[in-house]
Formats: structure tokens, C-alpha cells, sequence
């Protein structure tokens, strides 16, 4: 087994075999008598660069026969014998996840587009739930980031989404919101923390942008009620991948009471009214969604019938 304690190579030197390990690959290999830490990265690099995400941050790992199992590199640690290492993703811890702050928060909003109003589904109303959002961060003073999808093709962002105060918005041809332009403009921000996510289609661009985001080290939180696809077996599996990767799934409602965290924050009765409002339209478009299914029913009552009445 590899020594654990820092040991000086024997004179002249010579190579160790050791098998590098990373997602299901294993590739055998060689280092210096006596490589470290830096070495083995850089071999790492060598034999696994094009599948490496390098905004990601990794740990390499020692497989341990005591414990038969792989355990962090101990500290000053050198290939002296033949060994097994790994390298995996550093994740973050779940004790961090989920704190907002309007401070540490950016908001994007992805591709709510005019030529997607017939496709997607209940499209009507994550307009509506992102209007919300939009209003809750100019509320708040929370930054806001704002991308389009081919708008050439696609059209720009909907009227009823109001882009006031919008810190960037940008045409993309990209799935991902994640672009060089929008990295730039997270740079300027100082102590972000957490991305609020929502917008069209959650399979898609919303996923995409999601886990470019949570592997660059940022908490990511998707606004279940703010996305939708095409289809509801699209958006459902997609949610259900990215909660399972450590992304929060959770609702606007969540994410603005959050964001004021007491009942004495100084915006706390304007967001409170912005909900009670939201409330009232979702109220009233259920309503209208069932009177119309009872109609649509009926007429199909009545002409199964013969159109006897």
C-alpha cells in the first residue's frame, strides 16, 4: 500500500504503477517514486482532460486496504508503492443548501418567449407566477439576469413579463443560460451565493443551466410553479433528476417569503400583497379552466347524443 508520510524517493529515482480512477473509468498508469498531490492531478488531467469539468472542484481520493475502501488523500501524502486513486466530485454540503438571502441571491429568468405560448404547458401561468418573481426582486433589489432563445426565430421575452431593472438580457443560442456573458456579469456581483431559477422548458435549458450552475459551486433553486415543457412527462423526470443532484425544487411562494425571512422586514407587506394578488389570479383562471371543461363536456354529452337535448 502507499505510505501515508511524506518519504524521500530512493536515489535514481524510478516509477510507481497506479491505477487512475474516475466516474466508471479505470486506466493504469505510472507516476515518479514519490509524486504528490500536484503530480497526480496532473496525470489525472492527462489521461482524463476532455471529461473533466474544470469549473468543478474535486478531491483525490486513496484506496485504503485496511478499510477496504477509498478514503481522502492524507495530507503530504507520496506514491512510494503501487497504489489506486480517484478523483470526485467535491460536494457541497447539505447543511449549506437553501439559506436565501437577497444579498448572496440572483434571479434568472430563462427563455419565456413569445413563440412557446402555444407549446408549452399552463404556460399562461408561470408568465403570470414569473411576474411575480420579477416584481418580488425589483422589491428586494435582487439582480436579475434574463435570457432569449434565438429570438429571431423564437421572438423576444413576453410583454406581460416586465424586464424593468433587468441587469443583462441576452439573446442565446445555447440550451444553457450559463454563457461567457452571463459569467462576467455573476462576477460583478460580489457574495453570490445562490441562483434562483425559472422559465421554459425544464428538460431543456432549465435543466442545463441548473447543473452548469451547481457545478460551478452555486446553489441552485428551481421554481417548481415558474417551469414547464412541452410535456408534463419532460418536466416531471427532469425535476425529479435535478432534486436529485442537490438542486432545491420549490415554489415562488417558498422563494420570496424566504427572501424577507420575518413578518418586520421592511418589505415584508408589499411582497405579502404581491402573493395575496398572485392568489386571487390563480383563483380566478382555475375557475375559468373549470367552467370551460364543464362546457367542453357537456357539448360532448350532447353530440354523442345525436345533439339531443
Amino acid at each position: 500500500m502507499a505510505a501515508a508520510e511524506p518519504a524521500a524517493g530512493p536515489a535514481g529515482g524510478g516509477s510507481v504503477p497506479v491505477l487512475f480512477c474516475f466516474s466508471v473509468f479505470a486506466r493504469p498508469s505510472s507516476v515518479p517514486h514519490g509524486a504528490g498531490y500536484e503530480l497526480l492531478i496532473q496525470k489525472f488531467l492527462s489521461l482524463y482532460g476532455d471529461q473533466i469539468d474544470m469549473h468543478r472542484k474535486f478531491v483525490v481520493q486513496l484506496f485504503a486496504e485496511e478499510w477496504s475502501q477509498y478514503i481522502d488523500l492524507p495530507k503530504g501524502f507520496l506514491v512510494n508503492e503501487r497504489c489506486k486513486v480517484r478523483l470526485v466530485p467535491l460536494q457541497i454540503q447539505i447543511a449549506t443548501l437553501g439559506n436565501l438571502t437577497p444579498s448572496s441571491t440572483v434571479f434568472f429568468c430563462c427563455d419565456m418567449q413569445e413563440r412557446f405560448r402555444p407549446a408549452i404547458k399552463y404556460f399562461g401561468d408561470i408568465i403570470s407566477v414569473g411576474q411575480r418573481l420579477l416584481q418580488g426582486a425589483r422589491l428586494l433589489g435582487i439582480p436579475v439576469i434574463v435570457t432569449e432563445q434565438y429570438p429571431k426565430g423564437l421572438g423576444s421575452t413576453v410583454q406581460e413579463i416586465d424586464l424593468t431593472g433587468a441587469k443583462l438580457v441576452l439573446p442565446k443560442t445555447k440550451f444553457s443560460m450559463v454563457l461567457p456573458e452571463v459569467e462576467a456579469a455573476l462576477a460583478e456581483i460580489p457574495g453570490v451565493r445562490s441562483i434562483v431559477l425559472f422559465g421554459v422548458e425544464t428538460h431543456v435549458c432549465i435543466q442545463q443551466t441548473a447543473l452548469e450552475l451547481i457545478g460551478r459551486g452555486l446553489e441552485v433553486h428551481i421554481v417548481a410553479d415558474a417551469t414547464s415543457s412541452r410535456s408534463m412527462m419532460d418536466r416531471m423526470f427532469a425535476l425529479e433528476r435535478l432534486a436529485r443532484t442537490g438542486i432545491i425544487v420549490t415554489t415562488s411562494e417558498a422563494i420570496l417569503l424566504q427572501l424577507v425571512a420575518d413578518k418586520e422586514h421592511p418589505k415584508f407587506k408589499e411582497i405579502q400583497n404581491l402573493i395575496k394578488k398572485s392568489r386571487m389570479q390563480v383563483c380566478v383562471e382555475q375557475r375559468r379552466r373549470m367552467e370551460f371543461k364543464s362546457k367542453y363536456q357537456w357539448c360532448r354529452a350532447v353530440f354523442s347524443d345525436g345533439m339531443q337535448y
